[in-house]
């Protein structure tokens, strides 16, 4: 879904030239083949907002605000595929990690990036709280 992002979530989203075409040796291309390095993305993961207008206050933890972490990687081709996560903020409703990822990517033009917010719970499995994908090719 997050390549529809471009388009408002519709329609025809076309496909990068060089998935189009073959080389001049007359091969499609390959997304496990070795490449190098054509851009790094910089990522910096600042803070959340209005997850209290989304969930209730006991929706994460009965007796104590959410313990919030944030988990940012790509979404491509598998040299460029990886997630990174950031430090678990206790007890915030508004939580602020400040915190810098970079992602080398090989094939951008493919990528997505994602973010996920979950909170930590230490007797359960990790509670899940909301995210999104967005082509690299939308981002400023």
């Amino acid at each position: 879904h997050g390549m529809f992002r471009a388009n408002g979530g519709c329609g025809y989203v076309k496909k990068p030239d060089f998935l189009l075409t073959t080389d001049q040796n007359n091969e499609v291309f390959d997304p496990r083949a070795k490449l190098p390095v054509k851009t790094t993305l910089k990522v910096t993961v600042f803070m959340g907002e209005g997850w209290y207008y989304d969930f209730k206050h006991t929706h994460f933890d009965q007796y104590s605000p959410p313990d919030f972490y944030a988990r940012v990687g790509i979404a491509g081709v598998p040299s460029d595929s990886i997630m990174r996560k950031t430090k678990a903020i206790e007890d915030n409703w508004l939580p602020t990690w400040n915190e810098t990822f970079e992602f080398p990517l090989t094939v951008p033009e493919l990528a997505l990036l994602r973010i996920e917010v979950h909170e930590y719970d230490m007797s359960e499995k990790d509670d899940f709280g909301g995210q999104t994908c967005l082509p690299l090719s939308e981002l400023r």
